[in-house]
């Protein structure tokens, strides 16, 4: 069994997550994912080394021990073998949202995700379909303005028109969303679009 060995007292990273996540690459070096951003608790990443499924390319100062042997906590770690990602993202309310950078396609304002909804551009009862090509992020009062009337009856079209987005557009949105906190140790792997703080 292992047990914490202390070399210094850190603070969590994250508040209210696992102490120490490491950070997740494919075999080429990418992150898995920016939004969110690919993560693991330090026990699967301790394990993942075990199994011999990843390799380690930073640590933290902290580590594990067990009778036999101690081991640093990895900060970064790459798969051994390359997950390639999928070409066609699942429709979900969450990637509605992230493709359409969780603004209001009618207004513009970027809200938290439980503020928004999504809305039927050509509505149900008129024969739209809950589709990419038919959904776009509303703000409530957008949505309710809009109700079930059809965009040209009230002028309100969405800012761009609907469609599906490849999983490459959607991390590419992601980078627009730095987590608060990055591990120094994780930067030289992530390309956020805005700058990053120390």
């Amino acid at each position: 069994m292992m047990v914490w060995r202390h070399r210094e007292r850190m603070r969590p990273l994250l508040a209210g997550s696992p102490h120490y996540p490491a950070l997740v690459l494919n075999a080429d070096f990418r992150p898995l994912s920016y939004f969110p951003l690919s993560l693991w608790s330090w026990q699967d990443a301790i394990k993942a080394v075990f199994l011999d499924r990843v390799s380690v390319l930073s640590e933290y100062d902290e580590e594990v021990r067990s009778p036999s042997r101690s081991l640093r906590l990895p900060s970064v770690i790459a798969l051994k073998d390359y997950i390639p990602t999928a070409r066609r993202p699942a429709f979900t309310r969450f990637n509605v949202f992230l493709r359409d950078n969780f603004a209001c396609q009618y207004c513009l304002d970027r809200l938290p995700t439980h503020e928004l909804t999504f809305d039927h551009v050509v509505p149900r009862c008129k024969g739209g379909r809950t589709t990419w090509e038919n959904v776009v992020t509303a703000c409530s009062p957008c949505n309710l303005m809009k109700g079930s009337r059809m965009p040209h009856e009230l002028h309100m079209y969405p800012r761009r028109t609907p469609a599906q987005p490849s999983t490459w557009e959607l991390q590419e949105n992601g980078r627009s969303f730095p987590p608060n906190y990055l591990h120094e140790s994780w930067r030289d792997y992530l390309y956020w679009d805005s700058e990053l703080d120390t």
